[in-house]
């Protein structure tokens, strides 16, 4: 039988490490945060009172086993002068299967059956209303995560407006798991808004599975500038609760120079510090290796060397 893994994110990072581990003998759960509520995904949400797709659709996508022509065609966004501007062709599947199946969990299923998934996508929660609110530096609220992510402040804690009422798929998937990984992304708008749900983190905490935690290659600005790879652990760490991560992949190999220049200077990003000997009086079980990889200009993990040493350590 194959090993469970449960996966926690949200957006890029988290649809990067499926590429990865979809090619190796797993039973996938990724459970993906809905509170995104800008572009395509928050006039969506508006007009139709479903919770957000945007990140479903490319959790779906990276899990499907279709023609790569499908990704395409499910990533397409429509330029045009009409209503139809900047919406994805995958958005609109997923609200029109969630309007035609009766349950945005119902109309996900029905998607990922078209798409031959190697894995199981679930919402966190069903709700259309929930809002992600962060706390900013300097004691501001702000209101919705595409509002805490273009706000030049740094944040220092998120929270939710609503309480989130988790799905039951999220919970039982949590509880049959061996692994449980938080995947490398946007920590305070991915990751976190997973752990700041108590029934997650409770059922986490009754768990015997190991948690890993896919560092990120990058800094992120107003959320982990100058932050080392341990300093990712430390922040994680303080919204699981009593539980605490065993296990940390981080990048060792060398980004050039010119990546560097162009991240700083456009983005205001660094590369994470790996700060072996922190980790290590941390207790981590440490997976390390060069794990760059340059794809369309962007930096990015090698999926299949990442998900072969995430196997690797499960097997």
């Amino acid at each position: 039988m194959n090993k469970k893994v449960v996966t926690f994110g949200g957006g890029t990072g988290l649809s990067t490490l499926l590429r990865g581990l979809k090619n190796f003998p797993l039973d996938i759960s990724a459970i993906v945060s809905v509170c995104d509520d800008g572009k395509s995904t928050g006039r969506l949400r508006k007009e139709f009172k479903t919770p957000a797709v945007g990140d479903i659709r490319r959790v779906l996508v990276a899990l499907s086993t279709t023609e790569p022509l499908f990704e395409k065609l499910l990533n397409y966004r429509f330029k045009t002068t009409s209503d139809l501007n900047g919406h994805t062709v995958g958005n609109l599947l997923l609200t029109a299967s969630k309007e035609i199946s009766g349950s945005f969990s119902n109309g996900i299923d029905t998607i990922g059956k078209v798409l031959n998934l190697k894995g199981k996508v679930i919402p966190l929660t069903e709700q259309d209303n929930i809002t992600l609110m962060g706390k900013m530096e300097d004691g501001t609220i702000i209101e919705g995560e595409h509002r805490i992510t273009e706000d030049s402040r740094k944040i220092i804690d998120v929270f939710y407006k609503e309480k989130p009422i988790v799905t039951p798929a999220a919970l039982q998937a949590i509880r049959e798991a061996d692994l449980i990984i938080l995947s490398m992304g946007s920590v305070f708008t991915s990751i976190i808004p997973n752990l700041i749900c108590e029934e997650i983190k409770e059922e986490i905490e009754k768990s015997s599975a190991k948690i890993m935690y896919v560092c990120n290659m990058m800094t992120q600005p107003g959320e982990t500038d100058d932050f080392t790879a341990s300093e990712h652990v430390k922040l994680l760490n303080r919204y699981l609760g009593k539980r605490k991560i065993d296990a940390v992949v981080v990048n060792n190999g060398p980004i050039s120079d010119k990546m560097k220049y162009k991240y700083e200077t456009l983005e205001q990003k660094d590369p994470v510090v790996f700060d072996e000997e922190h980790l290590k009086a941390m207790g981590l079980d440490i997976i390390a290796n060069d794990f760059v990889m340059i794809e369309d200009e962007m930096i990015r993990h090698n999926v299949i060397k990442l998900a072969s040493h995430i196997f690797s350590y499960l097997i």
